[in-house]
């Protein structure tokens, strides 16, 4: 059976678009492509299969309404145009999904309220019962107010882990480009490449980054990226153009199938893993690094030697190993500057002397996820 099957099999489905598929050139929204997107969507619902949309296309919709002839590069600016292009975009699908009978519903995310577990289940919640009630969830980064997250790769990663988060059985991510080339698809001889059934078949591919329109911010590295995570995670992706959207929904065999190579993770780690951007580190002994990495346990203040950072109690850190490569990553329980007077100290020695709270662990196996590297 061809893996194809895979996409006429889905039930539940995660499409993922970006800027440069959704506006001009000089910014704002062009409305036939987000009928055309849309069209492709509301076949899908009518064939009863469930779609969340996540959808780049915020700033870019706000650059003309603000006058700004391209994407501006400092982040106060980013996050003015978001805020008008947002509304644009959420109004314009709601227009165009009417057409069809649908509702949509608007979701911001950042990285950080994935990787907190009250906010993460909170999320995860929504985006269900949006779901029970025949919406159409339009996901999208809060990037009126997200610093780090608003380079996170024009949102490929988080429809990644969007899909992973609502359990998809299918990732679709849509762009200007109609699908995976082993090299410039601009420059003769690039041939496009069907299926990926492994990370062997990506030997020797050349990725490239964001076109010149000014307009987004990914690339095909990101596009990659996204799928690598994922399918290791058991989801299928396929990668196509925007107009191509209703035959990659179909299954015909239009751009570049990524089959699944892994299994179902814990999506709060996956986004840990994948999604959050450190704010310090901690320097482990040999002893830690065999605990943590070899034996799955949690990090004790005996085990760490070092402190490096700012960070907050609950701030996603870095765990080193003795060459300071990162094994680890994990939500820390303690402030950093707590932690100097713990290291090197039993968790019992810290509750006698400095009570209760200190009974516990730097960094507990359930907020820790292993990197591979």
């Amino acid at each position: 059976m061809s893996q194809r099957a895979d996409v006429l099999a889905a039930r539940r489905v995660v499409v993922k678009i970006g800027s440069s598929s959704l506006t001009t050139t000089a910014g704002g929204l062009d409305n036939a492509r987000v009928d055309a997107l849309v069209d492709a969507i509301g076949s899908c619902r009518k064939a009863g299969v469930e779609v969340v949309l996540v959808s780049s296309g915020a700033i870019a919709a706000g650059l003309a309404p603000l006058g700004l002839k391209r994407r501006p590069k400092d982040l106060a600016t980013q996050q003015a145009a978001a805020s008008v292009g947002q509304g644009l975009l959420v109004a314009q699908y709601a227009q165009s999904f009417a057409r069809f009978d649908l509702t949509v519903g608007q979701v911001l995310l950042t990285a950080e309220d994935m990787i907190r577990r009250a906010h993460h289940l909170n999320a995860q919640r929504t985006l269900y019962r949006l779901l029970e009630m025949r919406a159409v969830p339009i996901v999208n980064e809060n990037d009126t107010v997200a610093t780090h997250e608003i380079r996170f790769g024009d949102n490929d990663r988080l429809a990644a882990l969007v899909a992973h988060l609502v359990h998809a059985d299918l990732l679709v991510l849509l762009s200007d480009v109609d699908g995976l080339y082993d090299g410039d698809p601009r420059k003769p001889g690039a041939r496009l490449i069907a299926e990926v059934s492994s990370a062997a078949d990506l030997d020797g591919v050349t990725l490239g980054r964001a076109g010149s329109a000014g307009v987004g911010t990914g690339g095909m590295s990101t596009k990659v990226d996204a799928a690598r995570i994922a399918t290791a995670a058991g989801i299928p992706v396929v990668l196509a153009s925007a107009p191509n959207a209703a035959n990659a929904l179909a299954g015909d065999p239009v751009g570049t199938f990524f089959a699944r190579t892994g299994r179902r993770a814990g999506t709060r780690l996956l986004w840990l893993a994948h999604a959050a951007t450190p704010r310090g580190s901690l320097q482990l002994d040999a002893g830690a690094v065999k605990a943590v990495v070899g034996g799955r346990k949690s990090l004790l203040p005996a085990g760490v030697t070092a402190v490096v950072g700012a960070f907050a109690a609950g701030d996603p850190v870095d765990l080193l190993d003795e060459n300071g490569h990162a094994v680890a990553r994990g939500l820390v329980n303690f402030d950093a500057a707590e932690i100097p007077g713990l290291l090197g100290r039993s968790t019992r020695e810290l509750a006698a002397e400095l009570g209760p709270a200190y009974e516990r662990e730097i960094v507990h196996r359930d907020d820790l996820v292993l990197l591979r590297h």
